[in-house]
């Protein structure tokens, strides 16, 4: 009687092991690169911003609650805006919080028609 040797073939999956282990060889490269820089001195107190003022940017184009545009404390139609502002690289729009939102996209739009390279809508940061 013959008999037939056969060796049972495994099949081979992915290195998921090697794969997690450099995984966590990183995570703890970077944990510990990252607490190796010097710490302050203890009696060092550091400076806080709480209670600090900022002023509006003078150049900015201030949209206000009711709509109307001003400029340096000057009020503004649209198409004065449209015309003092076109062709700027940068044009900076303050909208006011009660502000319509119509509004600011609108001029927007036709700042970008008019050839402004950049808006930027100037707003606050709100707290956590």
């Amino acid at each position: 009687m013959r008999r037939l040797v056969f060796s049972p073939t495994r099949p081979r999956g992915e290195p998921t092991i090697a794969l997690i282990n450099i995984v966590f060889l990183m995570l703890i490269f970077f944990l510990i690169a990252g607490s190796i820089r010097p710490r302050p001195d203890a009696d060092v107190s550091l400076v806080t911003l709480d209670d600090i003022e900022t002023d509006l940017p003078s150049d900015a184009l201030i949209l206000l609650a009711d709509g109307s545009w001003r400029h340096a404390g000057v009020a503004l139609s649209r198409a004065d805006a449209l015309a003092q502002f076109s062709g700027q690289t940068r044009v900076r729009l303050l909208p006011d919080r009660a502000a319509p939102a119509e509004a600011l996209v609108r001029l927007a739009q036709e700042l970008r028609a008019t050839g402004v390279g950049e808006l930027v809508i100037v707003t606050e940061q709100g707290l956590p």
